[in-house]
């Protein structure tokens, strides 16, 4: 079984941090996301607060009561965003994603593991102070705060 790679998704942007994941993912590589309320969402708040309050709607339209039913956590956001990276329709994109965890915080058992860096997914490499942290949104959505 291949080592654990674990990431401090604090500061880091999502898409970046959810591709760089979803490479290493493919490749074979268990991967563990902590500090998952602490990634950002770059553009304006207001625009970011619609898209997803408008995803929040998607209902079936023979009976809205059967869903979908959207997670609202600032983990399952992230982990959704990791799985439309990969090919979850394929066998191979499916065992990829069970490699995955996320976490909110950090668990006391990764404490003192070492970071693995994502290249180029930093805050510093926005360039605009337009962001969203996703701790936010989550519980805008009505997520666990």
């Amino acid at each position: 079984m291949s080592e654990m790679l674990v990431v401090d998704g604090k500061d880091l942007i999502l898409g970046r941090l959810a591709s760089f994941v979803a490479k290493k993912l493919l490749g074979g590589e268990r991967v563990t996301i902590v500090n998952a309320e602490q990634v950002v969402i770059s553009g304006r708040r207001q625009a970011i607060f619609q898209s997803y309050e408008l995803w929040l709607e998607t209902r079936k339209v023979t009976n809205p009561a059967k869903g979908p039913f959207h997670r609202r956590g600032a983990e399952a956001l992230l982990q959704l965003s990791v799985r439309g990276m990969l090919p979850f329709s394929k066998a191979k994109g499916r065992e990829a994603f069970h490699r995955l965890r996320v976490y909110r915080g950090t668990p006391e058992e990764l404490a003192g593991k070492e970071k693995t860096p994502v290249p180029d997914a930093g805050l510093e490499s926005l360039g605009t102070g337009r962001y969203l942290r996703l701790g936010e949104l989550s519980k805008h959505l009505g997520g666990r705060p």
